[in-house]
Order: C-alpha cells, then structure tokens, then sequence
C-alpha cells in the first residue's frame, strides 16, 4: 500500500503530463487555423527639423516626424491561443554609406489584445462590445473602432517616435518606405514575427508597405530665420 506522499507525487505527475499534452496540442494547433492579413499604408506628410528629438539628447540632431493613414486588418491572426498581438510601423531608408544594410526606425507601435485579455495602457482596440476604458485609453488612439478584434483604420495618425539616424543628418535621404510588422504572443507556443510569404494556410501579409518617398529639406525655423537675417544685417558695410 502507497503512502499519502507516493500517491500526491502520482496525482502531481499525471496533471504535469496531462498539463503538457494539453499545451502541446493548443501550440500545435494554430498551424491549422488561416491567417490572410492585410494592410494598406500612405503617407500624410513629413518633415525634417533640427532640435533635440528627445528631452535626454544632450546635443542637437536632424530629426524626422511623419503622418500616416492605416488601414489594418490582422483579424485572421487571432485565435484561441492568441494572447495579443504587438504592431509596430518602420521606417526603412538607405544608409549613408552604400556597403552598409538600410536603416530602420520604429515611428509607432501598439498592442492589439485578444477579446478575452485584460486591458493593456498601450491598447488601441477594446475587446468586442466593449468602450476603451478611460483611465487605460491610449494616447493617438485611432478614430475608428470597428468593433473586430484586429481591424484598426488610423487616419492623418501622428507618430510615437522621431526618426533620427546614427549621423545626425536624414534630410533629403531619398527611397524611404513605411512598413507594418508585428509579434503574436500565444498564451502557450512560440512567438510568430511578420510573415510575408505563403506557409500553407497561413498566407503572407498582403500590402504592408507604402509607397517610397524621400525626406525633404531641413525645414529652417522662425527663430533661425531671424538670426540669419541679424547676422546679414551686421555685414552690411563691411569691406569683404
């Protein structure tokens, strides 16, 4: 006859298997479910300003700020094993030297969560039939909620982030694209990154890039104007 302790140790050991058989299955079975996401982006404008683009820059830079429309459907990427899915849109240009791979610059980001999970400061999308919670809504959160859990329409959206480079200098960079990508974080499994090309069911992102543009000028502000015209005036006269 087993003591208590050898019959808990069994009763541990045949949850633990049957625990990991259950998981094994959920992982396993997102393979099987479609996906078709899609994604249309266009740029709204963007300009380049010399400044310090955060508040710990300890020196002045060339710093870029765009404005986007976004039209995103990522509902085929949720399903019973899908925790939230973390978006993010990059911009992707040619580095300053030509031996060296493009550079990219995350401009926004956001955190789509499934029906079921718990709001997030960082969510744009409330669960179905449900309002953004007051206290957690997400600053630029985007004007149209279609009520579908991974459908998101941004209009005219303002960026999280500048884009500044490793120089200093991105004025006038040309071949510049917006690119959408994301993270699903299954609640059991592995971390799936973006997808652009077919894998059986699970088809690669349509769209998801807009189209290239290049970064204007240095855009030269009142105050500098201003010291220009000073520092002309204070020439006047001189012999050259």
């Amino acid at each position: 006859m087993h003591s208590a302790l050898v019959r808990g140790q069994t009763v541990f050991g045949f949850f633990t298997t049957v625990a990991f058989c259950v998981a094994a299955f959920a992982a396993i079975s997102v393979v099987f479910f479609p996906q078709a996401p899609s994604t249309s982006i266009k740029l709204r404008n963007v300009q380049v300003v010399k400044g310090r683009p955060h508040y710990y820059s300890r020196k002045k830079e060339e710093y870029a700020h765009v404005k986007f429309d976004a039209d995103i459907d990522l509902a085929s990427l949720f399903n019973w094993n899908t925790k939230q899915v973390f978006i993010y849109i990059t911009a992707t240009y040619p580095s300053s030297r030509n031996n060296e791979p493009p550079s990219q610059a995350i401009v926004w980001d956001a955190i789509i969560p499934a029906a079921n999970a718990p709001s997030h400061h960082n969510q744009y999308h409330a669960p179905v039939g449900l309002p953004p919670p007051k206290k957690l809504k997400a600053r630029n959160a985007p004007k149209l909620h279609t009520g579908k859990t991974g459908e998101l329409h941004l209009k005219n959206q303002k960026p999280k982030y500048q884009i500044t480079d490793h120089t200093g200098k991105i004025a006038e960079r040309g071949n510049a694209t917006l690119e959408l990508r994301w993270n699903v974080q299954p609640y059991v499994g592995v971390l799936t990154w973006t997808n652009w090309n077919d894998f059986g069911r699970w088809k690669g992102l349509k769209g998801g890039r807009s189209k290239s543009f290049e970064f204007p000028a240095l855009k030269v502000t009142s105050k500098e104007k201003l010291d220009t015209m000073k520092g002309g005036e204070g020439n006047r006269g001189k012999p050259a």
